[in-house]
């Protein structure tokens, strides 16, 4: 059996898009979401992330404070069929780059693992589609009426990853050192750290910030650009931000 796995983020990192923010999207199409706190609250925030001087967590911030407000006392049901229709429609539209390490991955008999800070209800379609073993996602409570109760478990941020790859480590009992990692931003530095192959995929500038000021992680990890039709890898210790 191998000890080795594979945990990929899902948002940025296979896919090209945030997953949450299409099932946002989706949930104002279907008038769960009032169309007037995507343009008041979370439009002007999305607005300025586009035109490149705003910050894309802010964005996403103010994305999930309105998601989690809505959800809340909503079915359960509905955000579920809600999530199987975005992934349907968009599991496909991922980079080349991860989209082959996860073939790669699969081939060599590796556990393939999702750590994601989505909703669990569309982490788990996306590793239905690319047949993954295992995955941790964002949580959203569901109360005994089936409605969701308002309170959350996050995972995207670096403690939650962190805590996720050891469990997974314990319950697939898998050497961390010949495991790989795949992530794009801050909330993935612990798991990259973790591992004995990192690789950060279009890193954001606080990731490879936190990659440069650490010695370990510096010292191993693979920095992959893919844009347009190119995929290329850039030496982090060369490499200076503009």
């Amino acid at each position: 059996m191998s000890r080795s796995a594979a945990f990929f983020d899902v948002d940025g990192t296979i896919t090209r898009e945030g997953l949450i923010s299409e099932l946002f999207r989706k949930m104002v199409k279907y008038e769960l979401i009032d169309e007037t706190k995507w343009q008041n609250e979370v439009k002007p925030a999305f607005t300025s992330w586009n035109r490149r001087v705003g910050d894309y967590d802010h964005y996403l911030q103010k994305m999930v404070d309105v998601y989690l407000d809505t959800v809340k006392n909503t079915d359960a049901f509905l955000v579920s069929y809600i999530a199987r229709k975005v992934i349907e429609q968009n599991y496909d539209r991922v980079y080349t780059y991860t989209r082959d390490r996860l073939k790669w991955h699969r081939q060599q008999g590796h556990k393939v693992i999702a750590i994601s800070g989505s909703p669990v209800e569309l982490v788990r379609e996306m590793a239905v589609k690319y047949k993954m073993d295992d995955f941790k996602a964002t949580v959203y409570e569901i109360g005994e009426d089936g409605a969701y109760s308002g309170v959350i478990r996050p995972m995207w941020d670096s403690k939650s990853k962190r805590a996720a790859v050891l469990e997974m480590a314990e319950k697939y009992q898998l050497d961390l050192d010949a495991c790989f990692a795949y992530g794009d931003t801050a909330g993935d530095f612990t798991m990259l750290g973790l591992v004995g192959k990192p690789f950060a995929i279009n890193p954001t500038r606080e990731l490879i910030r936190k990659i440069q000021d650490s010695d370990p992680l510096r010292g191993k990890i693979s920095i992959i650009v893919e844009r347009k039709d190119v995929t290329y890898q850039l030496d982090v210790n060369s490499l200076n931000l503009i």
